[in-house]
């Protein structure tokens, strides 16, 4: 599977709240002193974001510089992926890695950070004894035991050279029950037009980007020394699936991919400003072996539920065209809203309609224009029988402040406490929360 276990707290009390959390139906008062404490202290917290009735968020971490995806050790330790950042007129590289956060006194704050690595990157993930971290170029594994703030040697390199051209450099990367790696490369261009960005440009005509890019790309087993020809192609047609999830409860790989931009500029003739802000879906989908989702050739239409061919292929906006057998999301969420992590909920400490469900954090919009941009949220999809969809709704909201434009916040990873708290962090003011169900 792909783990993530977690919380924000000392062992101690860590394993109160696990055993509150075991004998108490969410929500129900508890007399475990620890607990009320801190469901005290988060309910009594303005931290800054929305959050729905019953639950409440605290402030955990802030100024973690270049933060993307988070993962927590069971000890409370939170690993933060940092992506390198340039700093003062001159831009001078400050190089990310990975941050570890400790609450050294038990009241719920990271007092002690440590910093390592000398690359930046997007993922992070703790598994085995190890931590997994995803630079722009390769996956590699350090070696790590538990309690320990810094690795215990350098890292493995599982796989090196991998394409950080152009766009679409972060890497994701999920873990399956049977041992493999899985790895998104996304694509490096918005549609694969023979010039990019230009009006009226036509589209390339086989992809060639589709052979090293804009799919998932599976490693077996854990070896070393290994490149992307000694991978496997797993899944195409994706442009950049940055949100990437190996789900508990059926094994399955699942991912959250962002969809294309500019259908008006491009194609004024076509697309109007109204259809840019509507098209295409980022979608919510399943990803199997084989999976073709038909980027760059064909794009969701929310409106309509259907693929429809691209118009640097010949689409004229309804034609569906070579697009009718293409894989489908299993949820349509809004354009442009910029899909960058997802959780499975397998904690008990929410209510019973969120076990199992989906967490997704969005990152926010740019290509909206001159409509609002949207997004910049933490959306919540229940399961629905085997699957997921089409039902969603908004559960973290509030990051972007509209009356501060320097003091927005961008939702950009998500990750679950083993008492079932969630985690979110923020990728512009280095922000991490911890959202709580206290009960209503």
């Amino acid at each position: 599977m792909d783990p993530r276990p977690t919380s924000l707290m000392q062992p101690a009390l860590a394993a109160a709240l696990l055993a509150v959390v075991a004998s108490c139906a969410p929500g129900e008062p508890s007399a475990d002193a620890a607990f009320d404490t801190l469901a005290e202290r988060c309910a009594g917290q303005d931290a800054g974001i929305e959050v729905p009735e019953g639950f409440c968020a605290v402030l955990v971490a802030d100024g973690v510089t270049g933060a993307r995806h988070i993962d927590v050790a069971p000890n409370g330790d939170v690993f933060v992926a940092r992506r390198n950042t340039a700093t003062g007129p001159s831009r001078t590289r400050v190089p990310g890695g990975v941050t570890v956060l400790r609450d050294s006194d038990g009241d719920g704050l990271a007092d002690i950070r440590e910093a390592w690595g000398e690359n930046g990157g997007n993922d992070v993930i703790l598994a085995d004894g190890a931590v997994y971290f995803a630079p722009n170029d390769a996956v590699l594994r350090y070696p790590f035991e538990a309690g320990a703030l810094r690795p215990a040697g350098p890292p493995d390199t599982l796989v090196s050279g991998l394409p950080d051209s152009r766009n679409h450099t972060a890497k994701s990367i999920a873990l399956g029950d049977d041992g493999a790696l899985y790895v998104n490369i996304g694509s490096p261009s918005n549609a694969c037009m023979r010039e990019a960005r230009t009006a009226g440009s036509p589209g390339l005509d086989p992809c060639p980007e589709l052979e090293t890019r804009a799919g998932i790309w599976r490693f077996a087993g854990d070896a070393t020394g290994r490149t992307q020809a000694d991978g496997t192609r797993f899944a195409t047609g994706l442009r950049n699936v940055v949100a990437l999830r190996v789900n508990p409860a059926d094994g399955g790989l699942y991912g959250v991919v962002h969809g294309r931009d500019q259908l008006d500029t491009m194609w004024p003739d076509v697309f109007d400003v109204e259809d840019n802000t509507e098209m295409p879906s980022e979608e919510f989908v399943r990803i199997t072996e084989g999976s073709d989702f038909g980027w760059p050739y064909c794009f969701h239409d929310p409106r309509t539920g259907q693929k429809l061919l691209a118009p640097e292929y010949g689409g004229d906006g309804s034609e569906v065209g070579r697009c009718a057998d293409k894989d489908m999301p299993l949820i349509a969420f809004p354009a442009h809203w910029a899909p960058n992590d997802l959780e499975f909920y397998t904690g008990e400490q929410f209510p019973e309609r969120y076990h199992g469900g989906a967490f997704i954090a969005f990152h926010g919009s740019w290509n909206r224009a001159p409509n609002p941009q949207e997004g910049f949220q933490v959306v919540f999809a229940p399961a629905s029988g085997m699957g997921f969809g089409p039902a969603w709704e908004t559960f973290a909201d509030g990051f972007r402040n509209e009356m501060d434009p320097d003091d927005h916040s961008r939702p950009v990873g998500v990750a679950m406490g083993p008492d079932g708290s969630l985690y979110v962090s923020d990728s512009v003011q280095g922000r991490i929360w911890r959202i709580m169900y206290v009960g209503s």
